[in-house]
């Protein structure tokens, strides 16, 4: 057996296994406390949205992590996933949803689905989530956990981010969960007059921007402080 076909077999093993889990994890009253505690520890940094606050309170963040590892669940740090990404670090979520200003009925674009924490984030402040990864082992193994989860995001694409969904815009809000090395301007086409572009710009270090739509050609820029995250891909092809 060489080797491409061993990997598929692991893979293929991974994820009955992640399909096992979801029938098996629970959200218990221990998970609750631990989750509010860390909820308070995201409040103490400054997180003061009240709407945001209370939908992170609400999201089992342990469900979105592999089973071995659910005493990493609510610490307020990035935690590996699949495919060479990770889920992000709590207050990295709170902080990025609280600039985007997400209204009940939003239309917003997320680029990087990864695990779906930061979808279902957005989803209990009752956006329309529309939603790419560009990993298809993550793509089909949050396709699984959305299914039996019962989240519902309006679409969810196995695509390239860098392109947007210009079909389906203009978005209130696009919100990237990956570090780009410039912004790409075809995410900024895809605004509404007010909508707004969060996303961290940068090679090693990311600033976050904030970036809204004043007219069909003027953009206000606003810089929130340094972060790191996994580094936005482009497919070339």
């Amino acid at each position: 057996m060489n080797a491409d076909v061993i990997l598929s077999c692991l893979k293929t093993l991974n994820f009955a296994n992640f399909a096992a889990q979801i029938n098996l994890l629970k959200d218990t009253l221990k998970h609750k406390g631990l989750r509010n505690k860390l909820i308070d520890e995201v409040v103490a940094k400054g997180i003061k949205d009240p709407l945001v606050i209370e939908a992170m309170r609400k999201v089992p963040r342990h469900l979105f992590m592999d089973s071995g590892f659910l005493e990493h669940a609510y610490q307020d740090k990035a935690f590996p996933i699949s495919a060479g990404q990770t889920i992000s670090q709590p207050y990295t979520v709170a902080f990025q949803t609280e600039l985007l200003q997400v209204k009940p009925k939003d239309k917003v674009l997320e680029i990087g689905t990864g695990s779906g924490y930061q979808t279902a984030i957005l989803l209990e402040l009752k956006s329309q989530v529309y939603t790419i990864e560009r990993q298809l082992e993550l793509f089909k193994k949050t396709q699984l956990f959305f299914d039996k989860m019962g989240y519902r995001p309006k679409k969810f694409v196995f695509g390239d981010g860098y392109k947007g969904l210009p079909e389906e815009a203009p978005f209130d809000g696009i919100i990237v969960t990956a570090g780009a090395p410039e912004v790409p301007k075809t995410l900024l086409e895809q605004l509404n007059i007010g909508g707004r572009l969060v996303i961290p710009v940068g090679v090693d270090d990311q600033e976050m921007m904030r970036i809204t739509r004043i007219s069909e050609t003027e953009f206000k820029r606003e810089q929130f402080g340094t972060f790191r995250f996994v580094p936005l891909l482009e497919d070339k092809n």
